[in-house]
């Protein structure tokens, strides 16, 4: 997954034809960790995605903005809302459903 920062944001995930799967994480976050070979592996199964990821440590106002409260937070992104959302570790499985009925 391609780590990006907020001056890229808005080009790559705002302004994007494709729904994007944003991963806000931190690199202290244990789950984050855990979670990151699972949306890895994801990414090569969805083609009609995007899959990036943004440091909240270094992309504060991002995080503020999206509400992102508590990590790992991943968001899918539609027409440059975020469309759906999965707070904490999930299973590979769990997170295979939640990008799958983002589609």
């Amino acid at each position: 997954m391609e780590k990006i920062y907020q001056e890229e944001f808005e080009q790559r995930v705002l302004k994007a034809e494709h729904p994007v799967v944003v991963d806000f994480y931190a690199d202290w976050c244990g789950p984050c960790k855990m979670l990151s070979p699972v949306l890895d592996e994801l990414e090569g199964e969805f083609d009609d995605f995007e899959f990036i990821k943004v440091n909240i440590d270094e992309n504060q106002e991002l995080a503020e903005q999206f509400e992102v409260f508590s990590i790992p937070n991943v968001c899918i992104f539609k027409n440059g809302e975020v469309a759906d959302r999965n707070v904490g570790f999930a299973s590979p499985d769990a997170m295979r459903e939640f990008v799958e009925r983002n589609k």
